[in-house]
């Protein structure tokens, strides 16, 4: 089985550490890959220190016709059975029937994207039931679509020190991760923080609305309890020492983050967006909050600090999700069984 994997994503990104997990596990399998994607050294380097045969190519705007010619050589050369396409873009460069020989093309939207950027592909895997029926709900038969959920590795760190981020140590810790985008909801968890005094807020990634979330911080009086931690490698540490994890996120097609929280044993507070909301059996294995309700999301974090054995019953009960549902060796051998399905 040959797989041709193209990915043109950002730098950082949940879907891009999913590919990046993935191609990783793959790697080990009966499967030969190849991949060719969006220039960055660090990505370049951790996949061949890997030993991930990589190509890279600029993926850019409707005039790059050099990724066009560097997406047929390597089929031609690599001549793949099967094509998986990450997101829009590298979907939209995957070659065109007339140009790619015999393949499967599988495409990978990892969100609730226009279905007209897919249209060319053979069939979709998608993350959740939800995901799954908005394709189907736009054209798409049940047997060209694909439910699997991404996976997360455990890989334990010892909890970072509330020193080094200038945090009480009997101050509850609030932990969030993610872009800094509206889509991430944190001005939500701003003005939610500044309802619960004495809480400290770690807030772990880059984009484009840093400065504004400063800001706010500021004006809401909690500037001095919010760590701004830009992009972080260490997410167990950060695991390990906080309290509870929040996902205050407006939408959220999967949650990475929140099984990533199961794994290493932080209660979750979640915005009831897609992801979450499909991931959490609420009361269970977290608790949910609507989007955008400041208070709720405040209530809800309040009552895991005051209620200390609800919120280790929530850490279990989210640990027992992960083991069962959401392993490498459940996940892995879903990808192996689809691709060969398909080219068999």
């Amino acid at each position: 089985m040959r797989l041709l994997q193209l990915m043109a994503g950002a730098a950082e990104g949940g879907a891009e550490n999913f590919f990046m997990r993935l191609a990783v596990a793959l790697q080990a399998s009966p499967i030969d890959q190849h991949l060719v994607i969006r220039p960055e050294p660090a990505r370049e380097k951790r996949l061949r220190d890997a030993g991930v045969s990589v190509t890279t190519a600029g993926f850019g705007g409707r005039f790059d016709f050099a990724t066009g010619r560097i997406l047929k050589r390597e089929v031609g050369l690599f001549r793949p059975d099967v094509v998986l396409t990450w997101m829009n873009r590298a979907t939209a460069f995957c070659p065109r029937a007339s140009d790619r020989g015999r393949f499967v093309h599988v495409g990978t939207p990892r969100g609730y994207y226009d279905p007209k950027y897919y249209r060319r592909c053979d069939h979709l895997v998608v993350t959740t039931d939800d995901l799954s029926g908005f394709y189907a709900g736009h054209g798409w038969s049940p047997d060209r679509l694909s439910v699997i959920p991404n996976f997360a590795p455990y890989d334990p760190l010892p909890a970072i020190s509330r020193d080094d981020l200038d945090t009480p140590a009997d101050a509850p810790v609030l932990l969030a991760l993610g872009r800094l985008h509206r889509n991430k909801g944190f001005d939500t968890l701003l003005a939610a923080l500044a309802q619960l005094p004495g809480h400290f807020l770690w807030i772990g990634g880059v984009g484009p609305l840093e400065s504004d979330l400063k800001i706010l911080a500021r004006k809401l009086g909690v500037a001095d309890r919010v760590r701004f931690l830009g992009w972080r490698e260490d997410v167990a540490a950060l695991l390990a020492a906080a309290d509870v994890f929040v996902c205050s996120s407006r939408h959220e097609p999967f949650g990475n983050i929140v099984i990533e929280a199961w794994m290493y044993g932080a209660p979750i507070v979640a915005a009831a967006s897609e992801g979450p909301s499909a991931l959490i059996d609420d009361g269970v294995t977290g608790l949910l909050t609507p989007v955008d309700d400041a208070s709720a999301l405040a209530n809800a974090i309040a009552r895991l600090a005051a209620e200390p054995d609800f919120a280790a019953g929530l850490a279990a009960a989210g640990r027992t999700q992960y083991e069962g549902h959401y392993t490498k060796e459940i996940i892995l051998p879903k990808y192996l069984t689809l691709f060969e399905g398909l080219t068999g």
